[in-house]
């Protein structure tokens, strides 16, 4: 590290921190900022939310005494600062592999204690904790701090009811209000969160601000926009909301997130009370950085490389699957007016703000609420409309019961885009999208489009709109597109992609989505070996086309490749056609074994569980070697591929 951060140098773990005055703890803070927009912007990272919590996290800090008090991150994208105080101030490699994660990590240090990365949980973890402590006769502390646009989960409403209800149980909830969650916080609590004050006049103030509700002349725009409407920001609200106090909660703030005075003397008295505590603190996303101050989309939530002193990307990657899939909707739109978009807190990541501008009253943001984006949909649908509901691929494992129960059971035309399928890589175990197809396998009716490349996207997409009786999937991966896989011909309603020059082929392989130049590439290493090769891609994964099962009873063997887990994936979903269908062909399914994976690149990824062309080749080449009995006392061919 360099002169610049002397104080910060210093700083080796959370006690460090008492030793340090007020001037000193401003300067850290000052220090801290420079440090993070230096180092984020040469790996990439979330940046805009760090530096919104510096102060707050400086003052978690010197109040409770982690790692014996609980200190808990909501998703934990903010978590950076957290580290840098608990002494991990090496960012040469955040979000690379043997780096720092760029979230909480139990495998970093004793200060992260949890590490999911999915938004709207840390309440329940709190509330558990307590319990135990509670439970264990422990006096220690729990500390949460959540977003004002986590908070728009129904999870954190569930844990707010069950930790209200005991009034003895100490948790000190930080909530952490700077407006966004990505873009700015959609849903009505975010609109009036309450200025409530635990002083002797709070039941006056509470009081007329109840009156004020109660004049309203009808259940209309001013308590609709209390707790369903959509966020204006603090300096806009007249009347005191008293939600959290009817919840049974007391109340502390509004407080400036960057006075660190107020901050610590807030979080002292949540501390000494004894009981299940909120504190409203306000922050600015962004804070100290021009750049991403005027970056109005997302105030640099996430970045990749940038330029320090700009803010600008150093280098573009090219046209990615997203924006693909945004332009298509677009078109989409002005053709079909029956289609609506749906996104959870997420407009730009998943690609609908070009929709969104076109159509504005045709796209619904539900806030951070997967499972009601969901019955929401089937809804829409059944009221006459085409939702596509477009959400990152790790995100649906949330909505799973909805999709199977509401959607699903209702045979409603409901469409979701799956953005980040596959192996995304960087954000660690909890952003790979690699359960979408194992877990969405088993929902009867619902079909499943694995996209190749841009055209297929967009013409998958079309077809997965015009299915009106049915859940439809269409997924794709992260990061930029590849050029266009040709198709050389078609069996059924699969394109084939490569078939041998004459005669019947040896193997059968079935390529999954973006996986189809690797799979190109694994058929030209089969041929110098001398097998020869038939590649196919289904397009459609689910339902397994009728084709394939005949078409496989042609081959010696059958290889699927897919960036799923292999778990109940593609692969399965074949060889259980292939069962039922009385075809005995062996068959040998790659992809992603059943276990989380640590941060690192998606290549370095695919390669350390051997999702590679040459290692898939290699053992492909073994199994037609035992196949054909070139090695002698290996078990069966069925054997062998079950290996």
């Amino acid at each position: 590290m360099g002169d610049g951060w002397d104080l910060l140098t210093r700083i080796k773990g959370p006690r460090d921190l008492d030793r340090l005055g007020p001037e000193q703890l401003d300067r850290l803070a000052s220090e801290i900022r420079s440090f993070l927009v230096d180092a984020v912007s040469k790996t990439g990272g979330h940046l805009g939310p760090n530096l919104g919590v510096v102060e707050l996290t400086i003052a978690l800090h010197r109040v409770f005494d982690s790692p014996r008090d609980k200190v808990l991150f909501d998703t934990g994208h903010q978590s950076y600062v957290h580290k840098l105080l608990t002494g991990r101030q090496d960012f040469t490699k955040l979000k690379s592999k043997g780096g720092l994660s760029g979230y909480p990590s139990r495998a970093e240090s004793e200060h992260d204690i949890i590490e999911n990365s999915h938004a709207s949980t840390v309440l329940g973890w709190a509330d558990g904790l307590a319990k135990a402590n509670q439970v264990l006769g422990r006096e220690d502390h729990v500390v949460a701090v959540i977003g004002d646009g986590a908070l728009t989960g129904g999870m954190a409403w569930e844990a707010l009811n069950n930790i209200a209800a005991a009034k003895d149980r100490p948790l000190v909830i930080v909530v952490n209000d700077n407006e966004r969650s990505y873009a700015p916080t959609i849903g009505g609590l975010a609109n009036h969160l309450a200025t409530l004050r635990t002083t002797d006049g709070y039941e006056r103030f509470l009081a007329r601000g109840k009156d004020i509700l109660e004049r309203t002349p009808v259940l209309g725009r001013p308590l609709y926009e209390t707790l369903h409407g959509a966020k204006k920001g603090l300096k806009d609200f007249i009347a005191p909301q008293g939600m959290f106090e009817d919840l049974g909660l007391k109340y502390v703030g509004p407080i400036d997130g960057h006075d660190l005075e107020a901050m610590e003397s807030a979080l002292q008295r949540a501390k000494r009370f004894g009981g299940p505590v909120i504190i409203h603190c306000l922050t600015e996303k962004g804070r100290g950085y021009q750049p991403a101050l005027q970056d109005e989309a997302d105030r640099f939530h996430a970045v990749g490389k940038i330029h320090p002193d700009t803010g600008l990307p150093i280098a573009s990657s090219g046209v990615d699957w997203t924006s693909v899939f945004g332009e298509e909707m677009v078109k989409l739109g002005n053709e079909r007016p029956d289609i609506v978009a749906i996104t959870a807190a997420m407009l730009q990541p998943v690609g609908l703000e070009k929709f969104a501008k076109a159509f504005p009253d045709r796209v619904y943001d539900v806030g951070i609420a997967e499972q009601h984006g969901a019955v929401s949909a089937a809804g829409l649908a059944t009221g006459g409309l085409h939702p596509v509901f477009a959400v990152y691929a790790t995100f649906l494992n949330r909505a799973f019961d909805q999709v199977l129960m509401d959607v699903a059971l209702h045979n409603c035309g409901v469409t979701f885009v799956l953005d980040r399928a596959g192996i995304t890589g960087t954000d660690g175990a909890s952003h790979n999208g690699m359960w979408d197809m194992s877990i969405l396998q088993c929902v009867p009716n619902l079909r499943i489009a694995a996209p190749r490349d841009a055209d297929q996207v967009r013409a998958q997409l079309r077809e997965a709109v015009e299915v009106e009786d049915a859940p439809t999937v269409v997924r794709f991966s992260k990061g930029a597109v590849g050029p266009a896989v040709a198709a050389v011909g078609k069996v059924g309603g699969m394109d084939v992609l490569r078939r041998p020059a004459e005669g019947t082929a040896d193997v059968l392989l079935v390529s999954v989505g973006a996986l189809a130049p690797m799979c190109l590439d694994i058929a030209d290493l089969l041929d110098k070996q001398g097998i020869s090769t038939t590649v196919v891609d289904p397009r459609w994964v689910k339902p397994v086309d009728e084709a394939l099962a005949p078409l496989a009873e042609q081959h010696r063997v059958v290889v699927t490749v897919e960036d799923n887990s292999r778990a109940g994936g593609v692969g399965s979903a074949v060889a259980q056609s292939l069962r039922d269908a009385g075809v005995d062909t062996p068959l040998r399914d790659f992809g992603i074994p059943a276990r989380f994976l640590d941060h690192a690149s998606r290549k370095e990824l695919l390669a350390e569980i051997g999702l590679t062309a040459p290692d898939i080749a290699r053992q492909v080449t073994g199994l037609v070697s035992r196949i054909d009995g070139r090695m002698a006392g290996e078990p069966s061919a069925e054997e062998v591929a079950r290996d």
